[in-house]
């Protein structure tokens, strides 16, 4: 299982990942997915927005890292990871992660 991990800009599209995640491969038979989002409230305080920076390479290898951690705990039949970085508001989407399984157990598990 080779993993998709993209570190952009640009918003992703849930469907579209989770079609191409699930192409071609009959075994799986579970997707988990976590989508995070910038909210408007944080510790008590109004968020108008917020910038997420990276050091290219350094971050991809962290998220391989999880993936692989996951990927020796439970049976992962392939994993996305999406993570956006510069300016964000509310209600836009920060993070995507779809793990596929042939169980739904692994797959929120390892979600």
């Amino acid at each position: 299982m080779t993993p998709t991990i993209r570190v952009q800009e640009a918003d992703f599209d849930l469907s579209t990942e989770l079609a191409n995640i699930r192409k071609g491969n009959p075994a799986i038979g579970a997707v988990a997915s976590f989508v995070g989002v910038v909210r408007d409230i944080n510790d008590g305080s109004s968020v108008s927005g917020l910038t997420l920076e990276h050091y290219p390479g350094m971050t991809e290898k962290a998220l391989l890292g999880i993936v692989e951690e996951a990927s020796a705990r439970w049976e992962v039949l392939g994993c996305t990871v999406v993570h956006r970085v510069g300016p964000l508001a509310p209600l836009d989407q920060i993070v995507l992660v779809l793990v596929a399984s042939g169980h739904r157990g692994d797959a929120f598990a390892a979600c």
